[in-house]
Protein backbone atom coordinates (compact mmCIF):
# COMPACT_ATOMS: atom_id res chain seq x y z
CA UNK A 1 0.00 0.00 0.00
CA UNK A 2 1.28 3.28 -0.90
CA UNK A 3 1.46 6.06 1.82
CA UNK A 4 0.53 9.38 0.64
CA UNK A 5 2.65 12.41 1.62
CA UNK A 6 1.44 14.23 3.77
CA UNK A 7 0.00 17.73 2.61
CA UNK A 8 2.53 20.99 1.72
CA UNK A 9 4.46 21.15 4.85
CA UNK A 10 2.09 20.03 7.40
CA UNK A 11 4.44 16.98 9.19
CA UNK A 12 7.24 19.72 9.69
CA UNK A 13 6.55 20.75 13.08
CA UNK A 14 10.40 21.24 14.47
CA UNK A 15 11.55 24.56 15.56
CA UNK A 16 14.85 26.19 13.41
CA UNK A 17 17.77 27.81 14.91
CA UNK A 18 17.67 31.68 14.28
CA UNK A 19 20.95 34.04 13.41
CA UNK A 20 20.81 37.45 13.57
CA UNK A 21 23.95 38.54 10.97
CA UNK A 22 25.15 41.80 10.68
CA UNK A 23 25.96 42.22 6.86
CA UNK A 24 27.34 45.80 7.02
CA UNK A 25 27.09 49.29 8.95
CA UNK A 26 23.57 48.97 8.22
CA UNK A 27 22.58 45.74 7.68
CA UNK A 28 21.40 42.66 9.55
CA UNK A 29 19.92 39.42 8.03
CA UNK A 30 16.98 37.41 10.90
CA UNK A 31 17.99 33.87 9.34
CA UNK A 32 16.69 30.64 10.57
CA UNK A 33 18.11 27.47 8.87
CA UNK A 34 16.15 27.70 5.36
CA UNK A 35 12.38 29.49 7.42
CA UNK A 36 11.80 32.83 5.67
CA UNK A 37 14.02 35.50 6.21
CA UNK A 38 13.72 39.40 7.26
CA UNK A 39 15.88 41.56 6.35
CA UNK A 40 16.70 45.05 8.92
CA UNK A 41 18.37 48.08 7.45
CA UNK A 42 19.04 50.65 10.71
CA UNK A 43 19.74 53.88 9.66
CA UNK A 44 21.01 57.46 11.05
CA UNK A 45 17.24 58.37 12.18
CA UNK A 46 15.25 54.99 11.86
CA UNK A 47 14.65 51.33 11.19
CA UNK A 48 13.72 49.37 8.13
CA UNK A 49 12.18 45.77 8.12
CA UNK A 50 12.04 43.75 4.76
CA UNK A 51 9.40 41.05 4.95
CA UNK A 52 7.87 40.85 8.08
CA UNK A 53 7.39 36.67 9.65
CA UNK A 54 4.08 35.11 9.03
CA UNK A 55 2.59 36.70 12.25
CA UNK A 56 2.98 39.59 14.88
CA UNK A 57 3.87 36.79 17.49
CA UNK A 58 6.53 36.02 15.31
CA UNK A 59 7.95 39.21 14.49
CA UNK A 60 8.28 39.68 18.39
CA UNK A 61 11.17 37.90 18.29
CA UNK A 62 12.65 40.12 15.21
CA UNK A 63 11.67 42.86 17.21
CA UNK A 64 13.74 41.81 19.77
CA UNK A 65 16.89 41.31 18.55
CA UNK A 66 16.79 45.30 16.72
CA UNK A 67 16.29 46.12 20.16
CA UNK A 68 20.11 44.60 21.79
CA UNK A 69 21.48 46.53 18.67
CA UNK A 70 19.51 50.08 18.19
CA UNK A 71 16.80 51.90 19.88
CA UNK A 72 16.07 53.96 16.94
CA UNK A 73 12.10 54.00 16.03
CA UNK A 74 11.15 50.89 13.53
CA UNK A 75 9.92 53.74 10.57
CA UNK A 76 9.54 51.28 7.60
CA UNK A 77 8.12 47.66 6.73
CA UNK A 78 8.61 46.85 2.90
CA UNK A 79 6.80 43.71 1.64
CA UNK A 80 8.84 42.25 -1.16
CA UNK A 81 6.13 40.63 -2.15
CA UNK A 82 2.22 39.66 -1.01
CA UNK A 83 2.61 36.06 0.41
CA UNK A 84 0.91 36.08 3.89
CA UNK A 85 4.48 34.65 5.24
CA UNK A 86 5.80 37.49 4.86
CA UNK A 87 3.41 40.09 5.38
CA UNK A 88 0.72 38.94 8.05
CA UNK A 89 3.27 39.77 10.92
CA UNK A 90 3.73 43.49 9.46
CA UNK A 91 1.57 44.91 12.68
CA UNK A 92 3.65 44.19 15.44
CA UNK A 93 6.63 46.78 13.94
CA UNK A 94 3.74 49.99 14.07
CA UNK A 95 5.58 51.23 11.58
CA UNK A 96 4.63 54.42 10.24
CA UNK A 97 4.68 53.54 6.67
CA UNK A 98 4.00 49.82 4.94
CA UNK A 99 5.15 49.87 1.46
CA UNK A 100 4.98 47.80 -1.34
CA UNK A 101 4.82 47.94 -5.07
CA UNK A 102 1.91 48.55 -7.07
CA UNK A 103 1.97 45.48 -8.77
CA UNK A 104 2.05 43.65 -5.13
CA UNK A 105 -1.14 46.11 -4.08
CA UNK A 106 -3.05 45.35 -7.11
CA UNK A 107 -2.07 41.46 -6.19
CA UNK A 108 -3.30 41.87 -2.80
CA UNK A 109 -6.80 43.13 -3.80
CA UNK A 110 -7.11 40.40 -6.35
CA UNK A 111 -5.95 37.28 -4.38
CA UNK A 112 -4.75 38.42 -0.72
CA UNK A 113 -7.79 36.66 0.90
CA UNK A 114 -6.95 33.43 -0.97
CA UNK A 115 -3.58 33.06 -0.86
CA UNK A 116 -3.65 33.95 3.33
CA UNK A 117 -6.36 31.18 3.79
CA UNK A 118 -4.10 28.73 1.85
CA UNK A 119 -0.73 29.45 2.83
CA UNK A 120 -1.79 28.63 6.63
CA UNK A 121 -2.73 25.64 5.34
CA UNK A 122 -0.10 24.44 3.39
CA UNK A 123 2.82 25.65 6.54
CA UNK A 124 0.98 25.88 9.72
CA UNK A 125 4.75 26.02 11.88
CA UNK A 126 5.27 29.41 10.14
CA UNK A 127 1.96 30.61 11.41
CA UNK A 128 2.83 30.42 14.54
CA UNK A 129 -0.14 32.12 17.32
CA UNK A 130 -1.79 32.72 13.94
CA UNK A 131 -4.60 34.31 16.39
CA UNK A 132 -2.19 37.51 16.75
CA UNK A 133 -2.87 38.68 13.47
CA UNK A 134 -5.51 41.19 13.23
CA UNK A 135 -8.59 40.81 11.11
CA UNK A 136 -8.32 41.77 7.37
CA UNK A 137 -5.41 42.04 5.26
CA UNK A 138 -1.73 43.75 5.61
CA UNK A 139 -2.26 46.89 3.37
CA UNK A 140 0.45 49.28 1.62
CA UNK A 141 0.11 53.13 3.19
CA UNK A 142 2.65 53.80 0.43
CA UNK A 143 2.92 52.37 -3.09
CA UNK A 144 5.61 52.79 -6.26
CA UNK A 145 6.23 51.85 -9.63
CA UNK A 146 9.82 50.73 -10.85
CA UNK A 147 12.14 52.94 -8.09
CA UNK A 148 11.41 54.69 -4.81
CA UNK A 149 13.82 56.08 -2.82
CA UNK A 150 14.39 56.47 1.13
CA UNK A 151 16.60 58.26 3.09
CA UNK A 152 17.28 57.35 6.69
CA UNK A 153 19.35 60.15 7.91
CA UNK A 154 22.33 59.86 5.53
CA UNK A 155 21.69 56.20 4.21
CA UNK A 156 20.43 56.07 0.83
CA UNK A 157 18.05 52.94 0.52
CA UNK A 158 16.37 52.00 -2.89
CA UNK A 159 13.43 50.02 -3.69
CA UNK A 160 13.51 47.85 -7.00
CA UNK A 161 11.19 46.53 -9.54
CA UNK A 162 13.73 44.92 -11.64
CA UNK A 163 11.44 42.51 -13.11
CA UNK A 164 8.81 39.67 -12.51
CA UNK A 165 10.05 36.37 -10.70
CA UNK A 166 9.21 35.13 -8.16
CA UNK A 167 5.61 36.98 -8.42
CA UNK A 168 4.67 39.65 -10.87
CA UNK A 169 5.42 42.69 -7.87
CA UNK A 170 8.86 41.50 -6.48
CA UNK A 171 10.65 44.66 -4.61
CA UNK A 172 13.89 44.28 -3.97
CA UNK A 173 15.71 46.89 -1.07
CA UNK A 174 18.96 48.11 -2.29
CA UNK A 175 21.78 49.86 -0.27
CA UNK A 176 24.60 51.14 -2.72
CA UNK A 177 26.83 52.82 -0.25
CA UNK A 178 26.77 49.54 1.36
CA UNK A 179 26.65 47.22 -1.61
CA UNK A 180 23.90 45.22 0.31
CA UNK A 181 21.21 43.81 -1.13
CA UNK A 182 17.88 42.40 0.34
CA UNK A 183 16.40 40.13 -2.35
CA UNK A 184 12.97 38.66 -0.41
CA UNK A 185 12.24 35.32 -2.41
CA UNK A 186 13.87 36.03 -5.61
CA UNK A 187 17.22 34.73 -4.55
CA UNK A 188 17.15 31.72 -2.37
CA UNK A 189 20.05 29.85 -0.69
CA UNK A 190 20.02 26.14 -0.50
CA UNK A 191 16.09 26.46 -0.14
CA UNK A 192 14.30 25.51 -2.64
CA UNK A 193 12.19 28.51 -4.86
CA UNK A 194 8.27 28.32 -4.44
CA UNK A 195 7.36 29.07 -7.96
CA UNK A 196 3.31 28.72 -7.87
CA UNK A 197 3.34 32.19 -8.56
CA UNK A 198 6.18 32.30 -10.74
CA UNK A 199 7.15 33.76 -14.40
CA UNK A 200 9.66 31.08 -15.47
CA UNK A 201 10.15 33.02 -18.46
CA UNK A 202 11.00 36.29 -16.75
CA UNK A 203 13.08 35.04 -13.70
CA UNK A 204 16.52 34.19 -15.13
CA UNK A 205 16.55 37.81 -16.71
CA UNK A 206 15.24 39.44 -13.39
CA UNK A 207 17.98 37.41 -12.06
CA UNK A 208 20.42 39.07 -14.13
CA UNK A 209 19.56 42.84 -13.42
CA UNK A 210 19.97 42.13 -9.87
CA UNK A 211 23.37 40.48 -10.48
CA UNK A 212 24.17 43.57 -12.69
CA UNK A 213 23.87 45.74 -9.04
CA UNK A 214 27.04 44.32 -8.11
CA UNK A 215 25.95 43.26 -4.50
CA UNK A 216 28.56 41.93 -1.69
CA UNK A 217 26.30 40.95 0.40
CA UNK A 218 22.85 39.48 0.38
CA UNK A 219 19.84 38.45 2.55
CA UNK A 220 17.84 35.90 0.55
CA UNK A 221 14.41 35.01 1.03
CA UNK A 222 14.92 31.40 2.70
CA UNK A 223 18.66 30.18 3.88
CA UNK A 224 21.63 31.87 5.37
CA UNK A 225 23.11 35.63 4.15
CA UNK A 226 25.36 35.39 1.35
CA UNK A 227 28.43 37.61 2.42
CA UNK A 228 31.15 38.44 -0.77
CA UNK A 229 30.65 39.21 -3.91
CA UNK A 230 31.45 35.22 -5.01
CA UNK A 231 28.99 33.61 -2.41
CA UNK A 232 26.14 36.46 -4.03
CA UNK A 233 26.77 34.95 -7.34
CA UNK A 234 26.54 31.36 -6.27
CA UNK A 235 23.11 32.35 -4.76
CA UNK A 236 22.02 33.82 -7.64
CA UNK A 237 23.12 30.91 -9.91
CA UNK A 238 22.09 28.44 -8.17
CA UNK A 239 18.32 30.00 -8.16
CA UNK A 240 18.81 30.64 -11.63
CA UNK A 241 19.54 27.17 -12.27
CA UNK A 242 16.83 25.53 -10.62
CA UNK A 243 14.29 28.33 -12.34
CA UNK A 244 15.65 27.45 -15.68
CA UNK A 245 15.70 23.31 -15.47
CA UNK A 246 12.24 22.82 -13.96
CA UNK A 247 11.25 25.40 -16.94
CA UNK A 248 13.22 22.90 -19.36
CA UNK A 249 12.04 19.87 -17.77
CA UNK A 250 8.29 21.21 -17.98
CA UNK A 251 8.71 22.36 -21.32
CA UNK A 252 9.88 19.32 -22.58
CA UNK A 253 7.01 16.71 -21.21
CA UNK A 254 4.51 19.17 -22.87
CA UNK A 255 6.38 18.98 -26.18
CA UNK A 256 5.89 15.15 -25.60
CA UNK A 257 2.61 15.65 -25.08
CA UNK A 258 2.25 14.63 -21.38
CA UNK A 259 -0.09 15.29 -18.73
CA UNK A 260 0.98 17.10 -15.54
CA UNK A 261 1.56 14.02 -13.14
CA UNK A 262 4.05 12.35 -15.83
CA UNK A 263 5.56 15.49 -16.07
CA UNK A 264 5.51 16.37 -12.14
CA UNK A 265 6.91 12.74 -11.78
CA UNK A 266 9.58 12.80 -14.19
CA UNK A 267 9.98 16.55 -13.72
CA UNK A 268 11.11 15.69 -9.77
CA UNK A 269 13.38 12.40 -10.88
CA UNK A 270 15.54 15.04 -13.02
CA UNK A 271 15.93 17.62 -10.34
CA UNK A 272 16.02 15.26 -6.87
CA UNK A 273 19.84 14.18 -7.33
CA UNK A 274 21.17 17.61 -7.81
CA UNK A 275 18.07 19.87 -5.53
CA UNK A 276 16.63 17.29 -3.61
CA UNK A 277 18.39 17.86 -0.01
CA UNK A 278 17.34 22.46 -0.48
CA UNK A 279 14.97 22.73 2.04
CA UNK A 280 10.82 22.74 1.46
CA UNK A 281 12.04 20.53 -1.83
CA UNK A 282 9.18 18.44 -1.43
CA UNK A 283 6.52 21.06 -0.66
CA UNK A 284 7.63 23.30 -3.66
CA UNK A 285 7.66 20.80 -6.54
CA UNK A 286 3.97 20.49 -6.88
CA UNK A 287 2.96 23.93 -6.75
CA UNK A 288 6.36 24.79 -8.97
CA UNK A 289 5.53 22.25 -11.89
CA UNK A 290 1.95 22.98 -11.82
CA UNK A 291 2.74 26.59 -12.39
CA UNK A 292 5.68 25.81 -15.17
CA UNK A 293 2.96 23.78 -16.77
CA UNK A 294 0.88 26.53 -16.49
CA UNK A 295 2.55 28.77 -18.07
CA UNK A 296 3.89 26.16 -21.06
CA UNK A 297 0.45 25.66 -21.89
CA UNK A 298 -2.95 27.87 -21.27
CA UNK A 299 -1.99 30.50 -18.72
CA UNK A 300 0.77 33.16 -18.90
CA UNK A 301 -0.08 34.46 -15.66
CA UNK A 302 -0.17 32.68 -12.16
CA UNK A 303 -4.00 31.19 -11.20
CA UNK A 304 -5.21 32.44 -8.07
CA UNK A 305 -3.87 29.41 -5.11
CA UNK A 306 -7.21 28.70 -2.97
CA UNK A 307 -6.89 26.10 -0.24
CA UNK A 308 -9.60 23.64 -1.99
CA UNK A 309 -6.96 24.19 -5.17
CA UNK A 310 -4.24 23.14 -3.10
CA UNK A 311 -5.61 20.06 -1.78
CA UNK A 312 -7.01 18.73 -5.03
CA UNK A 313 -3.36 19.92 -7.01
CA UNK A 314 -1.90 17.37 -3.96
CA UNK A 315 -4.27 14.88 -3.99
CA UNK A 316 -3.70 14.75 -7.90
CA UNK A 317 0.07 14.62 -7.72
CA UNK A 318 0.97 13.11 -4.60
CA UNK A 319 -2.26 10.69 -3.54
Amino acid sequence: MTQTKSFASQADLQDKQVSFTQLSDHAWAYTAEGDPNTGVVIGDDAVLVADTQATPAMAADVIRRIREVTDKPIRYVVLTHYHAVRVLGASAYQPQQIIASQDTYDLIVERGEQDKASEIGRFPRLFRDVQSVPPGLTWPTITFSGKMTLRLGGLEVQLLQLGRGHTKGDTVVWLPQDRVLLSGDLVEFDATPYAGDAYFRDWPQTLDRLAALGATALVPGRGPALMGAEQVAAGLAATGGFIAAVRDSVAAGVAAGHDLKTVYRDTCARLRPQYGHWVIFDHCMPFDVTRAFDEATQYPDPRIWTAERDRVMWQTLEG
